[in-house]
């Protein structure tokens, strides 16, 4: 492993002489294990701690086969489903993993005691399978997440209605999380020029699920002009939806809970934001029971900020504790459009407001291959920046995980794998120049800025 770590941090290595690099028998990844599934058994899910389940452990480097890839990881990143496997939430993922393997003799390799997890990658492709005429050894990517078979006709109008759809590195596993990972060749696309590994690494899988769930005609479809409110709008999953707004003639609408994330907000450009918890929204009396005066409260509020306009789009991704509020809030007509439920998944709200008003509640679910790759595109001319605020080794995933889970971060929490160090892998200096500031936002005041050799 240390030669390929070498070859490709040297600067000089071409295609060929990666592609002859000889590839090693095991690699270091992240993992949980089947016989811990029962570890956080009768705990609250606050409770639940991923540095108790995540490991890192010497594994196997997988077979390829058709239409895949195998890429050197130079670093990846971790997202809210990462924190979901580690506390075996909402089921442990190797039922995924065990359903998957009864798909196909090449699948069974994925139905393992073990799962190697991350749904992100920045790295260098070392070797392609069959039929892979696109990418070759050498070629620096990033990968989304989006693992289809496209074997139903159900899956060519939007590959995410493929019935085989899974997330890579959630319901799959060899994910992004390791030194090495294991992609389908259509996963793949160009690195960012002008990014470091770990900025490269941070936007994929989130900033591809704001662009559907906000830009594209299978979401909200946004429009000059909306206003769009934005839950956690510094967040891994808002930041981005966020500056899609802003970059697309929008007005969002920014909901935060601290001055230091309504800091970050206006650093973005947003001038309309809501501290939720210095304005002290209790949108749940009690466990049981939603309190419609906040809602009305909160709405008002809005409007304030709006010039009297309610919001055309809801960005939801919390779930039971905000949804309610989401509904009642959206104009008449409007759309709330929904990809997660961080606070719970079994969401409540009063449907009077829903069918009187002709609103409309969409669901999203990470995004296509052509959807990932306009959100790419967007980072590599420098419209829309990764939110990296913090890069963890691969040793302390863990932590890593846990801070997301306790909403501990920034923006989004990147991870060193085969990089030795942050601030390598630049190689458009002029461009991330002009965009320095922007890159830089959402690290921590006082943080050493990523170097650029």
């Amino acid at each position: 492993m240390q030669e390929i770590v070498q070859t490709l941090i040297s600067g000089e290595a071409t295609g060929t002489d990666i592609a002859a690099l000889r590839l090693p028998e095991s690699y270091r990844g992240v993992v949980v294990r089947k016989e811990d599934v029962a570890l956080f058994e009768g705990m609250a899910s606050a409770d639940k701690d991923p540095r108790k389940s995540l490991r890192v452990e010497e594994v196997p480097v997988p077979e390829l086969g058709p239409g895949e890839a195998l890429v050197a990881v130079m670093a990846s990143s971790v997202n809210y489903n990462t924190v979901w496997s580690s506390i075996f939430e909402p089921l442990p993922t190797f039922g995924f993993l065990e359903r998957y393997g009864r798909t196909s003799a090449l699948a069974a390799r994925h139905d393992l005691p073990y799962h190697v997890l991350g749904s992100d990658l920045a790295g260098v492709v070392l070797r392609t399978g069959p039929g892979v005429n696109a990418w070759k050894p050498g070629d620096e990517v990033v990968a989304h997440c989006l693992s289809v078979e496209l074997e139903s006709a159900d899956g060519h109008d939007d590959t995410m209605l493929d019935p085989a759809q899974r997330i890579w590195g959630f319901e799959t596993n060899f994910g992004g999380l390791a030194e090495i990972a294991l992609v389908k060749s259509n996963q793949l696309m160009p690195k960012p020029a002008h990014l470091t590994w770990e900025e490269a690494a941070a936007p994929g899988l989130v900033n591809s699920t704001a662009y559907r769930q906000l830009v594209s005609r299978n979401g909200a479809g946004m429009k000059q002009g909306d206003n769009v409110l934005i839950w956690g709008a510094s967040g891994g999953l808002g930041s981005y939806a966020t500056q899609l707004a802003l970059a697309g003639g929008a007005n969002p609408v920014c909901v935060v809970s601290s001055p230091r994330k309504a800091e970050i907000c206006r650093g973005m450009g947003a001038e309309a934001i809501i501290d939720r918890s210095a304005e002290d929204y209790r949108f749940w009396s009690d466990e049981h029971t939603q309190n419609p005066r906040e809602w009305k409260r909160f709405g008002a509020r809005i409007r304030e900020l709006t010039g009297g306009e309610d919001p055309d789009i809801v960005f939801e991704h919390p779930g039971r504790e905000t949804f309610g509020a989401s509904v009642y809030v959206t104009r008449k007509g409007g759309t709330i459009v929904t990809c997660a439920s961080t606070s719970g998944f079994t969401h409540e709200f009063d449907n009077r407001y829903l069918w009187m008003n002709l609103k409309r509640i969409v669901g999203t679910h990470f995004a296509n291959y052509r959807e990932a790759w306009e959100a790419n595109r967007l980072i590599a001319k420098g419209k829309i920046h990764p939110t990296l605020s913090k890069t963890y080794r691969l040793e302390d995933t863990g932590q890593a995980a846990y801070d997301v889970h306790r909403n501990l971060h920034q923006g989004k929490v990147g991870v060193l794998a085969l990089a030795p160090e942050e601030g390598l892998g630049v190689r458009d200096h002029e461009l991330r120049a002009r965009h320095r500031e922007a890159i830089d936002r959402f690290r921590a005041p006082g943080a050493e800025p990523a170097a650029t050799p």
